[in-house]
């Protein structure tokens, strides 16, 4: 049928033209064999490699193929071996591979392996490497004598020291990622402007580089509103406090306000806890409405009892709050607590005091540690209390 249709169109007068847009129409329908076999192979070997040499999970491989296209493996085997050599492990590599395809596309030797190198020159190897390069693997892209290079001279003249470096590389390279003289610089001669200490400024850098990578007129308005609040920029408060409020929008900032005023808290309150504890406003919003709805609607306590003790917006419900009213709860219930105790400074003090007071001095009470365990999830206590408490 086929050749039947070809040899009618052929042999019809004028039928040239339809000859020539039925070829056309055809070459669009039945493609050439080299047209699909390669993207096909391509796609195919690409798929296969970031699967069995990356590590990554089939569906993230078939992802990450249309970033990046393999069609030889030799130089991805060399950046995997690489990495491998320098302790990175198969899902660190994954990581970086799904967030950064394209280092599967650098050359080892060129472009990977003096970056490496230099963070090695500067103590950041094996975990701490990866620690630093699987959240912003970009780094790696970035020209080593234009960017990275004056970038750590900076930090290193800022630090003074390598550890100190290493340690607040690890709370966040994005500082290393920033225009280290168009963000940061400006930030810092604000906080100068004010008085603050060339000391306290290193510490917000190491403690919270991000909050230093915020636009010079949002940074130095939040500057301006935390002197205004009536913190010393002399202060050690005064770094906190820009750490808090500068990793906050302001409507995210106002809506975690309105969540502790809808509980109780007064407007003044809420300056004074702020000036008190600056750090609890770093809680999410979800947090915060959680630990203040407990507080306040599951065991009573007065938002003015919160407010004296902000630390307890800081921890964890699962992880410290409930374990501890669980076991004044058991001690309440046995009459082993005096009925003035007071519960917020209990929930407030440190865990060794807590223990203390609270769970050691009842070891002959079965139900305080069960309740203490019990909030605690896996751990479990060997020999009586002591010996694995004293290891949390």
């Amino acid at each position: 049928m086929f050749s039947l249709i070809c040899k009618t169109l052929i042999e019809k007068p004028g039928s040239i033209d339809l000859k020539i847009s039925y070829a056309r129409n055809l070459k669009t329908i039945i493609p050439s064999v080299n047209s699909v076999s390669k993207p096909s192979d391509e796609r195919s070997l690409t798929v296969s490699f970031l699967t069995h040499s990356c590590g990554l999970s089939l569906e993230k491989a078939i992802s990450v193929s249309k970033l990046v296209k393999i069609q030889d493996t030799e130089k991805p085997n060399s950046s995997i071996q690489l990495l491998t050599s320098r302790g990175f492990t198969k899902p660190q590599i994954a990581t970086l591979i799904s967030k950064y395809p394209r280092i599967l596309s650098h050359d080892p030797e060129k472009v990977l392996k003096p970056k490496i190198e230099y963070l090695e020159s500067l103590g950041i190897s094996g975990p701490d490497l990866a620690k630093i390069l699987c959240p912003y693997p970009e780094l790696l892209s970035r020209s080593l004598e234009n960017h990275i290079i004056p970038t750590f001279d900076f930090l290193k003249g800022v630090f003074q020291a390598n550890g100190n470096l290493v340690y607040a590389l690890k709370q966040s390279i994005r500082v290393v990622n920033s225009d280290i003289q168009k963000r940061v610089v400006p930030n810092m001669n604000t906080l100068r402007a004010h008085g603050v200490p060339e000391p306290h400024i290193a510490r917000l850098i190491m403690l919270q580089p991000p909050s230093l990578v915020l636009r010079a007129e949002l940074f130095k308005n939040v500057v301006d509103v935390i002197k205004e609040m009536g913190f010393e920029p002399s202060s050690k408060s005064f770094i906190l406090a820009v750490r808090s409020m500068a990793m906050s929008s302001k409507a995210t900032w106002q809506r975690k306000k309105e969540i502790l005023i809808s509980f109780g808290w007064s407007e003044d309150e809420f300056r004074m806890v702020f000036k008190r504890q600056p750090l609890f406003m770093m809680a999410s919003a979800k947090k915060i409405r959680k630990l203040m709805d407990f507080f306040v609607n599951k065991i009573g306590l007065e938002p003015s009892d919160i407010a004296r003790y902000p630390n307890l917006l800081i921890g964890s419900l699962e992880k410290k709050v409930l374990p501890r009213w669980s076991v004044l709860q058991v001690l309440m219930s046995k009459n082993l607590l005096k009925k003035d105790v007071n519960v917020s400074l209990a929930l407030f003090v440190t865990k060794e005091v807590f223990e203390r007071r609270f769970v050691t001095s009842y070891m002959h009470e079965p139900e305080v540690m069960t309740a203490y365990q019990g909030g605690l999830g896996v751990q479990a206590v060997v020999g009586g209390v002591g010996a694995e408490l004293s290891q949390t």
